[in-house]
């Protein structure tokens, strides 16, 4: 049988099309407005063309590109830019911040329409799903004849070792999609990383890098316990002047992980143990760019770009789809496209036979 075929849109570094292609997809094309992040793709994914502005790439472009007509791309998947409806977002500003990028959501709901594709994966922040765009877009998916699907979905119950809550959409032309947990173990901090060298020993560059501290914020962090201990653990009087008063701050601020659980969501500040749990559980530092990769389920093969600054790389890591969580959710659709293609086939060989 033929491979599937999928664009991924607001591609990133690749997580979505890393997870699409394990589960057995063609990624035909990818959109990705940020230089650095398509560097990193195009290190992965060297086959795929890459457009650089979703609002400046038509659907007739992509389906001339890729050779096909309108209704036969078997998947289109994307995360809009979410940072306008995080809850980071919203606890700062009192409701969804005003961006520009809000809207983009829009555009993708655009290339729905000029593609008209088979199935659709959405994946973004569950804070997107009370805002009145997500109701629109559902309500055009529908009356597109989508069959629509939505859940506040948790990747560890994926198999990824992080606690990271994330909004799915399935939506396709060959009935619903099955979005519950699949039945997989949880996989610990330990499990994960565990194995790692430390990283002056690594012969990873990606694993050498981690934050540096001075030696006021470095005394403090061996203070704090291991295993999952809180810079609270130290007491009122050992703590930082920013981080004095129960209002300002918050507690898991140089927090370490715990070996036996998975870990915090990673962020785009995942390298910085200021803005959250993100110290090693035993050793004195933050996170290495290789650790954040492989919570986030990236394999550790997975190419980054040297020249690439390690604040931009720890921000495209967090911004990802963990390509775990995809893989998953993208085989179930796989499964259901190619089983409605043997019954198609089954229901033309019959018809022949009629005659």
């Amino acid at each position: 049988m033929a491979s599937l075929k999928a664009i991924d849109a607001f591609c990133g570094c690749g997580g979505t099309s890393l997870g699409l292609r394990n589960a057995g997809f063609s990624i035909c094309a990818a959109i990705e407005i940020n230089p650095a992040a398509t560097e990193t793709y195009m290190l992965n994914h060297p086959s795929t063309p890459v457009f650089h502005d979703i609002r400046a790439t038509p659907a007739s472009l992509l389906l001339d590109v890729i050779g096909i007509k309108k209704g036969q791309l078997d998947l289109l998947t994307g995360c809009p830019p979410c940072q306008g409806f995080s809850s980071m977002s919203t606890l700062n500003t009192g409701g969804v911040m005003r961006d520009a990028r809000n809207s983009l959501v829009f555009d993708f709901i655009r290339l729905v329409d000029g593609l008209r594709p088979k199935a659709i994966l959405l994946e973004n922040v569950p804070g997107l799903m009370e805002n009145w765009r997500f109701r629109e877009v559902v309500a055009q998916l529908i009356r597109w004849k989508y069959a629509v699907k939505a859940a506040r979905l948790d990747a560890q119950g994926f198999g990824v070792p992080q606690r990271r809550k994330r909004l799915v959409l399935v939506a396709s032309h060959i009935g619903e999609i099955d979005l519950s947990l699949p039945p997989v173990k949880t996989v610990t901090v330990r499990q994960a990383i565990g194995d790692l060298p430390r990283p002056k020993l690594s012969r990873r560059w990606l694993h050498r890098w981690h934050s540096s501290h001075s030696p006021e914020v470095l005394k403090r962090i061996r203070s704090i316990p291991h295993d999952g201990g809180s810079r609270m653990d130290l007491g009122r009087r050992s703590q930082l002047s920013c981080h004095n008063g129960d209002e300002i701050g918050f507690h898991d601020v140089y927090g370490r992980m715990a070996w036996n659980e998975v870990s915090p969501t990673i962020t785009r500040f995942s390298n910085n143990p200021s803005k959250g749990r993100f110290l090693h559980p035993e050793q004195n530092r933050g996170l290495t760019l290789l650790e954040s990769a492989i919570l986030q389920s990236f394999p550790r093969s997975y190419k980054f770009s040297r020249e690439t600054p390690p604040t931009i790389i720890a921000s495209m890591i967090g911004e990802a789809f963990p390509p775990l969580m995809a893989e998953i959710l993208a085989t179930r659709i796989a499964r259901q496209l190619r089983a409605k293609a043997r019954s198609g086939k089954r229901a033309s060989s019959s018809t022949k036979g009629l005659g």
